[in-house]
């Protein structure tokens, strides 16, 4: 079974525009790769593409717009996690504290 889906593929199942996805690539925001002339994404960027088509089309935003708002959210996640890390460590901190204390 593949792991890839060709653009055309993409272009018939989410009645996108090919020009959408080249500009998607183009910006960065998803990877392809071509093999016998046909260019695929992986399945794996599937979930990335249909948020950017659903932000395009349902919402209106342009490219720029959806790389900055990719952007932005990918920053929220590193600092949710720099956030759990922060929180952990003090946790572990504070447990130790208290076994020194007793």
């Amino acid at each position: 079974m593949s792991n890839r889906i060709s653009r055309e593929e993409l272009v018939k199942i989410y009645n996108v525009e090919l020009k959408f996805i080249d500009e998607l690539v183009d910006f960065g925001l998803l990877k392809s790769f071509t093999e016998n002339e046909i260019s695929y994404i992986l399945y794996e960027e599937l979930p990335a593409f249909e948020r950017f088509a659903n932000w395009h089309y349902d919402l209106e935003i342009n490219l720029p717009g959806i790389d900055m708002v990719n952007n932005l959210l990918q920053k929220v996640r590193e600092l949710q996690a720099e956030n759990r890390r922060l929180a952990n460590r003090q946790f572990a901190l504070e447990s130790l504290a208290e076994d020194y204390e007793d």
